[in-house]
């Protein structure tokens, strides 16, 4: 992504409080029950992708997670998400980064994204992505990708975005996961409107 597209959202995280974009969620309820239902060892390596401030690092931290990364392209939200944790900020590991220019030292047991995906709108860059994961998640790990569905929003944050269903969210991932479940979901933003999202599960083979 340019250079451009970081500005993009360096500027949404410094001129915006974390309730006033659309995809604000104070619990992230879908996410964490998802994540509830695969049963996973506290110990579990856990990446949140594109996370903004989103609270769900909260809610991990304090259902026990001890391995937990958070990363996004803006260091602005980084910061004020580290902020907000306090000294809990020490128990993650944060990384800046554009995600089709991250080089994981790890791999990982749960890779979670929710509205950064549907970002990508080039076709290199969708399957940069979706190399990454093929490569990042360990045997028998796991993949939460939620998007915007084929019934959802076309622009975000003034962004051109990707649409989603089940068939071309499984056909994306096939070489290397089986779609576990998935479910549409509508999501209120804080301005009383309706957006709505396709989450997914897959397990790696």
């Amino acid at each position: 992504m340019s250079t451009n597209f970081k500005t993009h959202w360096e500027n949404v995280y410094q001129s915006k409080n974390e309730n006033q974009v659309s995809w604000y969620q104070k619990v992230p309820v879908k996410s964490l029950d998802m994540i509830n239902s695969l049963n996973l060892n506290f110990e579990s390596t856990i990446i949140d992708v594109g996370a903004g401030e989103s609270r769900l690092v909260d809610n991990l931290l304090r259902l026990g997670f001890k391995n937990i990364t958070v990363l996004d392209i803006s260091s602005k939200s980084i910061e004020k998400t580290k902020n907000r944790l306090g000294k809990y900020s020490n128990l993650v590991n944060w990384i800046v980064s554009d995600i089709v220019d991250f080089k994981p030292l790890e791999n990982y047991d749960l890779w979670h994204d929710r509205a950064a995906f549907h970002f990508l709108t080039e076709k290199s860059k969708i399957n940069k992505y979706v190399d990454l994961v093929n490569s990042s998640i360990n045997s028998k790990g796991n993949l939460i990708m939620s998007t915007f569905s084929k019934n959802g929003p076309l622009k975000c944050s003034g962004l051109q975005i990707t649409q989603y269903d089940k068939i071309s969210m499984k056909e994306l991932f096939k070489e290397n996961f089986k779609l576990l479940h998935s479910e549409v979901s509508t999501h209120d933003t804080p301005f009383n409107t309706k957006q709505e999202f396709i989450f997914n599960i897959f397990s790696k083979h």
